[in-house]
């Protein structure tokens, strides 16, 4: 074997171990996001609800901890041993129109719900944000009451979203 062809080969094996790294390196920064490393657990106890919907307290809270399982970043946790704390509180909900025909009839509505977050590192003993999130989920009137919860499972799914992001992407 020529000492050209040994050159060759052994630029070609330090190409893929750095490529074997590199890839290593971006798949664990991803899956973690940027949270500090002693942030491990969350808790996400049942949200109060300031509104007169009754019942959605339950669904959007199940909402956001489906988030967090499906993103993997955190481990769900109880309150008490939890590393972050997340409190929220449905604060209004409120219909709007959204797009009418010629004849002016309401064509489709959006729900719009708005919910004030806390999140606190319990380690540390401080808040990693507090703010108020508003999302809306649509719907055609014609649908009746099943247009309305599905408008609301939209709005649900946004609001999880923007509550995982903001604590896990937020550093």
């Amino acid at each position: 074997m020529g000492c050209a062809t040994m050159k060759f080969k052994n630029v070609f094996n330090l190409l893929i171990l750095f490529g074997i790294l590199f890839v290593c390196n971006c798949s664990y920064y991803s899956l973690k996001g940027s949270l500090p490393p002693h942030l491990k657990t969350v808790a996400i106890p049942l949200l109060e609800n300031q509104t007169a919907e009754f019942g959605i307290t339950e669904t959007l809270t199940d909402a956001v901890i489906d988030e967090f399982v499906r993103d993997g970043s955190l481990k769900i946790a109880e309150r008490s041993t939890a590393d972050v704390l997340l409190i929220g509180t449905i604060t209004s909900i409120s219909d709007r129109a959204g797009a009418y025909d010629q004849q002016e009839i309401v064509q489709d509505v959006k729900v719009y719900i708005t919910v004030r977050v806390e999140c606190t590192d319990q380690v540390k003993r401080q808040t990693m944000w507090n703010e108020r999130i508003t999302q809306f989920g649509s719907y055609d009137p014609a649908e009746g009451p099943d247009g309305r919860t599905t408008a609301y499972d939209e709005a649900f799914e946004k609001i999880s979203q923007e509550m995982l992001n903001k604590t896990v992407s937020n550093w």
